[in-house]
């Protein structure tokens, strides 16, 4: 085995050994290299863990390479605008462009008077434009930010955002969020345009794909390897605690009576690290319907809403909700279940 543990518990980094999303990558990658782009904003959507920041990290990653393409990444707790004008005018081939188009940008402690410049006091206009230098120059800019939030910043730019692409400038923007921060800033009045966003919800990983990755780390057999991907359920942060673990343990190929033994530091990282706060931001009702679902089985969907009293309209909304936030499998008709690993089983402690 490697000598450094390939798997990480740390949110946000992108660890030795993980499983990319390469395919929604691509599309968004070919939609924005489109000679007429159809789209210039995606969303990307997932429950904590599911792998949004590393999916952000390839597709700025993929766009760098790019020479066309300049890549800012910011942060949603900002002033998004100023910070990626600042971010545009820190390039010395940028400035350069904006130097030649004669753009006195010294309001706002960027570059340096001159002569002759048109002096801009307004951060927007301002970056109208260096967005208008930069698309003479043949590029294009790529905005990412990562957890989005329904904040006074993200706002702004979001309108501001709306007003570049009506003056049809290179600028685009791929976000990632919770289900449920994503929604709450559609449903703001000025930024209902949010809704024709292409939008990419994470799905639990591929389960063959775990169990290769666990083979090849772990030079285990077969059964091994997909018994421990079947442990994950295809979680992407499940699948990096349990290898972490079963690194760190230094388990050899001895067959489940030993993988048996993780489950305890299992269930106890995921509760620590994300299952705490995914079940502290459910609604109480939220929290009724799940204390209801066999911690490792199914039930009914008939049979949940007669222990509930609920009605049916009112179940397949909360249903629709708890699927979205990535905490229900709704794929057999009829039934529901966990998506998330164990989690019914450590929930059963707070109820």
């Amino acid at each position: 085995m490697m000598k450094n543990n390939p798997f990480s518990l740390s949110f946000g980094i992108e660890p030795l050994r993980y499983i990319s999303r390469e395919s929604q990558i691509q599309e968004i990658y070919d939609s924005f290299n489109n000679v007429n782009p159809t789209n210039y904003l995606y969303l990307i959507s997932g429950i904590r863990g599911s792998g949004k920041t590393v999916t952000l990290s390839n597709v700025a990653e993929k766009f760098s390479e790019n020479e066309k393409w300049i890549v800012v990444n910011v942060t949603p707790d900002v002033d998004i605008v100023n910070s990626i004008a600042a971010k545009l005018y820190s390039q010395n081939e940028l400035k350069k462009l904006f130097t030649k188009a004669k753009l006195d940008l010294t309001v706002f402690g960027l570059g340096i008077s001159i002569e002759g410049g048109n002096q801009i006091f307004d951060i927007g206009t301002a970056l109208e434009k260096m967005l208008s230098a930069i698309n003479k120059s043949g590029k294009r800019v790529i905005v990412t930010i990562d957890e989005v939030v329904n904040n006074e910043y993200v706002r702004v730019f979001a309108s501001t955002f709306q007003l570049l692409l009506r003056e049809k400038l290179p600028i685009f923007l791929v976000m990632t969020g919770l289900y449920d921060n994503i929604y709450n800033l559609q449903n703001e009045k000025t930024l209902t345009f949010l809704y024709r966003a292409p939008k990419i919800i994470l799905q639990p990983l591929r389960i063959s794909a775990i169990a290769r990755s666990y083979e090849e780390v772990f030079s285990i057999n077969t059964n091994m390897a997909g018994e421990m991907a079947q442990l994950t359920k295809g979680y992407a942060y499940a699948f990096q605690v349990l290898g972490y673990l079963y690194w760190k343990n230094n388990i050899d190929q001895k067959g489940s009576g030993e993988l048996s033994e993780l489950m305890t530091q299992y269930d106890e990282y995921l509760e620590e690290y994300v299952y705490e706060k995914i079940w502290m931001e459910l609604s109480a009702k939220e929290r009724e319907i799940l204390a209801q679902i066999p911690p490792d089985g199914e039930i009914q969907v008939s049979q949940l809403r007669e222990k509930l009293d609920m009605s049916s309209n009112m179940m397949s909304v909360y249903r629709d909700r708890l699927k979205k936030q990535g905490i229900l499998d709704t794929s057999k008709y009829g039934w529901l279940s966990f998506a998330l690993p164990r989690f019914g089983n450590i929930i059963q402690y707070w109820v």
